[in-house]
């Protein structure tokens, strides 16, 4: 049976027929001058945004600003700040690396009874940190510098070392508290015989500290914060050296320094934390995971399951802090559902590491 052809009049009437469901004409995409529009005007944006967030230099690279109050605990004449107990406290965000160092270095030392810690919680509606309870009437970070000193117009940061008794900020630079935290505390602390900073260490543990600093620590955010591609590479570069570097002294030394924790390895620890977490994906340092080398990964999970590490790790509010909240990097604030860290847990084999093998008869 043969198959008739529409005559020109059926055609045009066949046209006129509502078309089957499926068949809607599907949006193209944006125009180009739309795109070009758009981009310059996020691009125009974000650099205000970052300029803010992340203050640069010309080059483009992040430059992080100084820490302000720089007063130390000690038992020297005269000092304002005596060591006691109940006296200070650590103000901290449990999603900051540098005053993740301080509640690391209070577990160590077995200092919780010692200074108590107040909980701060970045809030990009509130343009800064807010406090998850009320302090000598303050509600905001921002609020609590104002009291310690009238006037303030710096940068309003965690961790801060806060004495009750004076209501003033003693200090807000975590290297100089973890150094005060395990030497002018130990008539209260619970292992007061854990020297993180000995004597005979120190020259070594400040040269890794500033390598580590500069690459590492800082330098995941000279990575995640740089406004050019120059900047970035940079940055990148040399945070993979000092990574690879590391990676190759922990073969023959269980940690930094040899066969003790050390400030260096808390130092170190933090930024490792959330590396794989944050930093491999937000702040664009995906040239390998910590757990993909060979002796990293193993030295994170042992200091991870030191006694009383775990407990200052709070994943949760690690990526809420950096993926809910840095909106320039991030501006849909999706935060990802993993990782997890059930790999942490499992052992690191480094109990011998850097021992020398006993004799045999």
């Amino acid at each position: 049976m043969s198959q008739s052809i529409p005559s020109p009049r059926e055609d045009e009437n066949l046209k006129s027929l509502p078309k089957a469901a499926g068949t809607k004409k599907q949006a193209s995409l944006p125009g180009k001058l739309v795109i070009k529009l758009g981009r310059f005007v996020w691009t125009t944006l974000w650099h205000v945004m970052m300029s803010q967030l992340a203050p640069r230099n010309q080059l483009g690279e992040y430059v992080r600003p100084s820490s302000q109050f720089r007063n130390f605990v000690g038992m020297e004449e005269g000092n304002l700040y005596p060591p006691a107990t109940g006296r200070y406290s650590l103000v901290v965000g449990y999603g900051c690396p540098w005053a993740h160092r301080t509640l690391v270095t209070r577990s160590l030392k077995g200092l919780e009874d010692t200074l108590s810690v107040i909980i701060a919680s970045p809030s990009p509606a509130e343009g800064g940190w807010v406090l998850d309870q009320q302090e000598e009437g303050c509600r905001t970070l921002a609020e609590l510098y104002q009291l310690a000193q009238p006037g303030y117009t710096g940068r309003s940061t965690v961790p801060v070392l806060w004495d009750k008794q004076t209501k003033t900020i003693v200090n807000n630079e975590s290297a100089e508290i973890i150094v005060m935290l395990n030497s002018q505390f130990n008539e209260f602390a619970q292992h007061p015989t854990l020297d993180l900073y000995p004597e005979e260490l120190r020259q070594k543990i400040d040269e890794w500290n500033q390598k580590i600093y500069h690459s590492l620590n800082n330098g995941v955010y000279r990575c995640g914060f740089a406004q050019t591609q120059e900047a970035y590479i940079k940055a990148c570069d040399q945070l993979f050296i000092v990574l690879d570097e590391i990676d190759a002294a922990l073969k023959t030394s269980r940690y930094l320094c040899g066969d003790r924790i050390t400030l260096a390895d808390v130092r170190l620890f933090t930024t490792l934390f959330r590396f794989d977490i944050v930093y491999y994906g937000l702040f664009k340092c995906n040239r390998r995971r910590i757990q993909d080398y060979e002796y990293l990964g193993a030295y994170l999970r042992d200091l991870y399951q030191l006694p009383g590490v775990a407990a200052t790790c709070d994943l949760e509010s690690i990526k809420r802090d950096y993926y809910g909240n840095l909106f320039p990097l991030n501006p849909g604030g999706i935060i990802p559902s993993g990782p997890d860290l059930r790999n942490l847990l499992e052992p690191h084999g480094r109990d011998s590491v850097g021992k020398q093998p006993a004799l045999q008869d």
